[in-house]
């Protein structure tokens, strides 16, 4: 007996009301009764110790109260910031967010974004440009289930959609290596870059259009790989289309015996709480990449509660916040 499961019938006849009252003032529905009705069940809950059944609850209520969260790269601090603002929101309205690591794998995303639709979720979160229009459509449009794109992935009229200026933070960039009197400037990307990403090039490249790419992986080890090729060009000012290739940059520089800012100016993108950390302070382009979570959560809930309204895009403003990593071409040390 002392094994057996508390059930909904247990606290309806401990409280003397209904199943129905019950089931509805544990789910929210409390307007509906007097204030000594609600406080027999609850009550009744707290002496038997009552948990509800996760899966008979989602039948009831057809919802699941969680989230799917795809994003490409765990380990870049970017995403680690970008989870901590949907997560946020999440939890103050009562939703769980089941977050999976994609490792810009596209066979893998496809995976997780039918898994997670086996496992109900109420919504999906899509931060990664791996996950192609096709799956979408096969798994997602096709169930007619809630979704979000943002950062890496463009929406294409297909969803809501939160981005951030790119062109401008690319442009940004740009126009503070021209302030300083670069010239020999390089742009530090992948070759098939996601559409985010060559939006920042495109930014740079109305200010420098004769601005050379110098290949990379979005990671510290893709910057400390292009240093080789950097330093058999004759660069001044580097643009790092995010901070982690920047910080590979400053240790692959350093292994050749080259110098930031000495020898190379450096511009990053983000503003992760690295830059401040590392030697000399990196100058970045700062994404508010907090309230970016934040708001694309908020966009999603509100999509599963008006299913049919139209589709929004929002755009958030980026800034260049100066540091040690840029000085004059004109300056010597």
């Amino acid at each position: 007996m002392a094994n057996k499961k508390v059930t909904i019938k247990d606290v309806a006849k401990r409280s003397g009301v209904s199943i129905t009252t019950v089931s509805q003032i544990l789910n929210g529905k409390e307007d509906m009764f007097s204030q000594g009705t609600i406080e027999k069940v609850l009550e009744a809950k707290k002496e038997l110790n009552y948990e509800p059944d996760y899966f008979a609850r989602r039948m009831i209520m057809k919802k699941s109260k969680t989230i799917g969260v795809l994003v490409p790269d765990i380990t870049n601090p970017f995403f680690g910031n970008l989870l901590r603002g949907i997560e946020k929101v999440l939890y103050r309205e009562n939703f769980v967010a089941m977050f999976c690591n994609a490792d810009m794998d596209e066979a893998k995303e496809s995976e997780y974004l039918q898994e997670l639709s086996r496992r109900g979720v109420d919504g999906f979160i899509i931060a990664s440009s791996a996950v192609s229009n096709q799956a979408i459509n096969d798994t997602l449009k096709k169930n007619s289930l809630p979704f979000i794109v943002l950062d890496q992935k463009k929406a294409e009229g297909i969803s809501d959609a939160v981005l951030t200026d790119d062109f401008s933070g690319g442009r940004l960039a740009a126009q503070h290596l021209a302030d300083l009197g670069h010239q020999m400037v390089a742009v530090v990307m992948p070759q098939n870059a996601p559409a985010n990403i060559y939006k920042r090039y495109e930014g740079f490249s109305s200010i420098f259009p004769e601005a050379k790419i110098v290949n990379s992986d979005l990671s510290k080890q893709g910057g400390r790989q292009a240093a080789k090729e950097i330093i058999q060009r004759d660069f001044t000012g580097l643009f790092a289309v995010n901070d982690e290739i920047a910080f590979g940059l400053y240790l692959g520089l350093n292994e050749v015996g080259k110098h930031i800012p000495a020898d190379y100016s450096v511009v990053g993108y983000d503003n992760i709480d690295m830059c401040e950390y590392v030697i000399p302070q990196l100058t970045t382009i700062a994404q508010p990449i907090f309230e970016l979570g934040q708001t694309t959560a908020e966009l999603l809930l509100e999509r599963i509660q008006q299913p049919e309204k139209n589709w929004e895009e929002k755009m958030l403003s980026v800034q260049l916040v100066k540091r040690a990593s840029t000085k004059k071409i004109n300056q010597h040390t």
